[in-house]
C-alpha cells in the first residue's frame, strides 16, 4: 500500500471521508513538508500484517532495553517536546 501525500487544507476538508472510508495511508503536508501521518485503524489487517507488526513492536522492545531506554522516558521527552512547541 503507498503513501499518498495530501495537504493539510484538504486533509481537514475531507476529514470524515479520509477518517471513515479510505483505506490509504496519507502522508499530511503543509508547504510540501510533510507534518504528520494518517495510519487507518479500521481497516482489517491480515495474519501476515499482525504477524509483522508483532515483530516489530518485539524488535523495537529489544532496542529499547539494550539501549537502557524505558517507555516513560519517550512519553516524558515528547511531552516536553511538545510543550516547547505550545509557547
Amino acid at each position: 500500500m503507498g503513501l499518498l501525500k495530501v495537504g493539510i487544507r484538504e486533509f481537514r476538508e475531507n476529514l470524515a471521508s479520509y477518517l471513515l472510508q479510505s483505506d490509504k495511508q496519507l502522508a499530511i503536508t503543509r508547504h510540501g513538508d510533510t507534518v504528520g501521518y494518517y495510519l487507518p485503524a479500521r481497516r482489517k489487517r491480515s495474519e501476515t500484517e499482525r504477524a509483522a507488526l508483532r515483530e516489530a513492536a518485539a524488535r523495537l522492545r529489544e532496542i529499547l532495553a539494550a539501549e537502557g531506554i524505558h517507555e516513560d522516558e519517550i512519553i516524558e521527552d515528547f511531552e516536553r517536546w511538545r510543550a516547547k512547541g505550545r509557547k
